[in-house]
């Protein structure tokens, strides 16, 4: 305990106690003045709407491990989700999608090449694919398209364990400790997040740091993909609107849970928590009516707010 106590209280462990006591704060107020919030079907909404921001952050932070970013994940959960919903009237439904999850991995492999073997801006050649995709999942479908596949629906997007835990929330879960073992204990993952640190080292060191950043890409649009797939389950209907702005609910998630932009911090953990903070928020803000225009106004002074807590300073 005296250990505990010990430890230099850094910025980066101010950030994280301010961020945690004001979500505390917040479930507490929320408690008190909605007596919905803490109910069983509250909860189990909650649980199941948070799916698809947990998954994208969990390849968000392993792309801003590895010092880059992924702003075509909105993208991806599109195309995924209306590829899924469609194919599954004319092919069984494994095989729809394990089409849909390879289009996130085909998109992951092209913005990966394209930073690491071409040298270009992580911003730059995602803010491109994200339109190119984008355009493709028009050029796809104009209209919704709706599922067939009573599977589909029933079981992997509206089933739930013990009759409370929905099987999407739960797919999420397994992924946790699947990604947290990956970063920390394989030979690639703590590749990924050294590259972050100091891409020159890790070169030095005999470690290829292009096909590693590119693996960190091909897993980001996996997970963008698996995102599309179970919100087009648990909607029963994709659109090729769905996915706008996704993007910046990951990387709100990454960076409230201490992931620093550029590389050089972020923990699994930490990820999970900032995906929680933003449910809550969300949730909170839908009970209290509040406008959406106005939650991506928060969810913008939230990752400034984060951003300028970790800020590295120069010199």
């Amino acid at each position: 305990m005296t250990a505990l106590f010990s430890k230099p209280l850094t910025k980066d462990r101010v950030a994280n106690l301010v961020f945690g006591l004001a979500i505390v704060g917040l479930i507490v107020f929320t408690s008190i003045a909605s007596d919905t919030f803490l109910t069983e079907r509250n909860m189990t909404n909650v649980s199941r709407q948070l799916v698809t921001t947990g998954l994208l952050s969990i390849g968000m932070l392993i792309v801003i491990l590895s010092g880059g970013i992924d702003l075509s994940v909105g993208s991806v959960v599109a195309m995924a989700g209306i590829v899924a919903t469609d194919l599954q009237s004319s092919m069984p439904l494994a095989v729809a999608i394990a089409i849909a999850l390879l289009i996130g991995v085909a998109a992951g492999l092209i913005n990966g090449v394209l930073i690491a073997y071409f040298n270009l801006q992580p911003f730059i050649v995602t803010l491109a694919t994200m339109g190119a995709i984008r355009g493709g999942v028009y050029i796809y479908s104009q209209t919704p398209a709706y599922a067939s596949d009573m599977f589909f629906v029933r079981v992997l997007g509206a089933g739930k364990l013990f009759g409370a835990v929905p099987l999407t929330f739960l797919i999420f879960l397994i992924c946790v400790p699947v990604i947290w073992y990956f970063l920390g204990h394989t030979r690639p993952g703590r590749a990924i997040i050294s590259i972050g640190i100091n891409p020159e080292t890790v070169r030095l060191a005999g470690i290829d740091v292009r096909k590693h950043i590119t693996l960190a890409y091909i897993m980001c649009g996996f997970f963008a993909a698996l995102a599309g797939v179970l919100l087009a389950a648990r909607l029963g209907i994709s659109q090729p609107s769905v996915g706008v702005a996704y993007e910046l609910d990951a990387i709100a998630a990454v960076v409230i849970g201490g992931g620093v932009l550029g590389g050089g911090g972020g923990t699994v953990p930490g990820m999970v928590g900032g995906v929680l903070a933003l449910a809550v928020i969300d949730n909170v803000l839908n009970l209290f009516n509040v406008q959406s225009y106005y939650q991506q106004v928060v969810k913008g002074l939230i990752i400034l707010a984060a951003v300028l807590a970790r800020r590295k300073k120069e010199g």
